[in-house]
């Protein structure tokens, strides 16, 4: 039978069977949790769900929902099944979210480990080949020519066999790459470079209050130490340890009371030296009234 063709009026025996449905959802529940009977609905033919009221803490608005049911021209009304619902103003928990939307800025702590995903539109490969040259091209030619006579003339003057100089010369070609990051599997693309940049730059960037109040901008402050690459243009890192951004990217147009020439202390004064006359000898009275008794004599 469909359920359009299901009576939606509840069968007698199934609604009176209150008491019935209410010692299930006793058993079900810890004792004395069950309220009082709230409402039933018929779920088809024979088939009706009795509600009550749940007094579990943390549950509010939740209610238990007892399915009883009888068969044709049966008289005996069952238990069909039993279980917690939340109701119309029912406190639910929000909505699941996945990990990485919900992780912040310093969630990280010691040991955690932050997967990347291989599509990530912030990197991108860091080394794809595509300068390589072709096999047996002039280019590749030449390459190889030079990397051997650099590798002989690195043997004779250390005294070194080729094959030492030729293992010599891959470590070094290694250690070359490795400074220059070609070992990194991915580097930032532009756009993990962007939105980098825009992030530092809503935190210390020309907008923020502190910014606006400062004498001048981090562009013409001494503490401000370059960095390298095309952030250069835009960004440095400070290097006041009394300034609000103390070892952070800031942005060009940043700028606090810390600035090196916000104000220039004047030097501490010193008193002028003692001044000697070493050319005339200084008279001076022994006792008081010593020229009137020598004017007597």
């Amino acid at each position: 039978m469909s359920a359009a063709t299901r009576s939606r009026t509840p069968d007698r025996l199934c609604a009176e069977a209150v008491d019935l449905a209410r010692s299930a959802a006793e058993e079900a529940a810890a004792p004395g949790k069950v309220g009082e009977h709230v409402s039933l609905v018929s779920e088809g033919d024979r088939v009706v769900t009795h509600f009550f009221g749940c007094e579990e803490p943390g549950y509010r608005g939740w209610r238990w929902a007892v399915t009883v049911a009888r068969a044709s021209r049966a008289k005996n009304v069952t238990i069909d099944e039993t279980v917690l619902l939340p109701g119309p103003d029912a406190l639910l928990a929000p909505e699941w979210v996945p990990w990485s939307e919900r992780l912040r800025p310093g969630d990280m702590g010691p040991g955690d480990l932050l997967p990347t995903a291989a599509d990530d539109a912030r990197l991108e490969p860091g080394y794809t080949g595509e300068d390589t040259p072709p096999p047996n091209s002039v280019l590749e030619r030449t390459s190889h020519d030079l990397a051997e006579r650099v590798d002989a003339e690195d043997a004779e003057l250390t005294d070194r066999t080729p094959a030492d100089a030729a293992s010599n010369g891959r470590a070094e070609i290694a250690a070359l790459a490795e400074e220059l990051g070609l070992r990194r599997a991915r580097v930032l693309s532009r756009y993990g470079l962007r939105i980098a940049a825009d992030r530092w730059d809503e935190a210390f960037g020309a907008r923020t209050a502190m910014a606006q109040a400062a004498p001048a901008s981090c562009a013409t402050c001494g503490f401000l130490v370059p960095v390298a690459g095309s952030l250069r243009q835009s960004f440095g890192i400070c290097a006041n340890e009394f300034a609000p951004a103390d070892g952070r990217i800031v942005s060009l147009s940043y700028g606090c009371g810390g600035h090196s020439e916000a104000a220039v202390m004047p030097a501490t004064p010193k008193p002028a030296p003692p001044v000697l006359d070493s050319l005339e000898p200084d008279e001076f009275p022994l006792y008081a009234g010593a020229e009137e008794g020598s004017g007597r004599a």
